[in-house]
């Protein structure tokens, strides 16, 4: 199979390249072994992806000016024109004030922060299905396992065995999601819980997609209207597919915390969370990456979550 180069481009970005690359394609990697995603170091990943001109793989390289992405498949022409916006190269910074003194120095040290969006809503809402009222640990194996099984191989370089990208394989199509029978769900660790609004969110893909044309509330909307999606996973997909710069991570087990002990000097619920981030409306997931990338993290009290024992998959062993 030929792996010549695919068509070029140099997005070219007025913040820090390396920064704007790292947090977005960071977020849309599920754990470090998503077959659909690859670091190869701090400036370049890999990406299976499908877009709505075919599958695309892509390699994304932080340079001193830009960041140059190269493509290959169907995708390849979509991939290239839809990068800037992955990027955050249309974030708009308007209205946002860094009114705490931690938020100031953060902006300080890191001044190129820009939050993008894939545009691609299905296919980030998939793992967050798979992320709802688990460990990470256990939502990437679940991820993992099922794309192995039912995704496909990326194009271009990622069949070539010398190429960084060998591999990769791009996530199923909704269709596919939708299709999968409940006990490989299960198999795969994943409970009804978590397979039911992925399936029906995989049902209603076609009319998901069309909420990037709309406000972001009305995304909210969509997403929400669908049973067993709530506010987090709600958010988790507007962060991802839309840039929703406001769509923090309420209901996490974590980030209401960290983001009250960062702002308020002590680890609270969501409550007191969203009490403080209130001056930064328009803006709050802006608000709680900055804190991610330098603030300080409470201290951990207490026993870690155990992985559960009481699907198929946790009975044969985790790999």
């Amino acid at each position: 199979m030929s792996t010549a180069g695919g068509p070029v481009r140099l997005v070219r970005l007025d913040g820090d390249p390396a920064l704007c690359l790292q947090v977005n394609l960071a977020k849309l990697r599920h754990g470090p072994g998503d077959p659909t995603h690859r670091r190869v170091g701090p400036g370049q990943w890999w990406r299976a992806s499908r877009t709505p001109e075919g599958p695309a793989t892509s390699v994304w390289v932080a340079l001193a000016d830009g960041v140059r992405v190269e493509a290959w498949g169907p995708g390849a022409g979509w991939t290239l024109e839809q990068a800037p916006r992955l990027l955050g190269a249309e974030d708009d910074h308007a209205g946002f004030e860094p009114r705490h003194p931690l938020l100031t120095e953060v902006l300080r040290r890191r001044p190129g922060l820009r939050i993008g969006a894939s545009d691609r809503v299905h296919e980030s809402l998939a793992p967050a299905c798979l992320e709802q009222v688990v460990t990470g640990k256990e939502a990437f194996l679940a991820f993992r396992l099922l794309v192995r099984e039912f995704g496909e191989p990326a194009p271009g370089p990622a069949q070539d065995p010398d190429s960084l990208a060998a591999g990769l394989l791009l996530p199923p199509e909704a269709r596919t999601w939708a299709r999968i029978p409940s006990w490989r769900y299960l198999a795969a660790g994943v409970e009804q819980r978590r397979s039911a609004p992925l399936v029906r969110g995989a049902t209603r893909a076609a009319a998901l997609e069309r909420t990037l044309e709309g406000p972001h509330r009305e995304a909210d909307r969509a997403l929400r209207s669908i049973p067993g999606i709530g506010h987090w996973t709600s958010a988790e997909v507007r962060q991802r597919a839309h840039g929703d710069t406001d769509a923090w991570s309420v209901g996490d087990y974590h980030v209401g915390g960290a983001i009250s002990y960062a702002l308020l000097g002590e680890k609270l619920d969501d409550a007191a969370a969203t009490e403080a981030l209130e001056p930064y409306r328009g803006h709050r997931y802006r608000v709680q990456l900055l804190l991610e990338l330098e603030a300080p993290r409470p201290p951990r009290r207490g026993p870690r979550f155990t992985l559960p024992t009481h699907t198929p998959r946790a009975t044969r062993g985790r790999s």
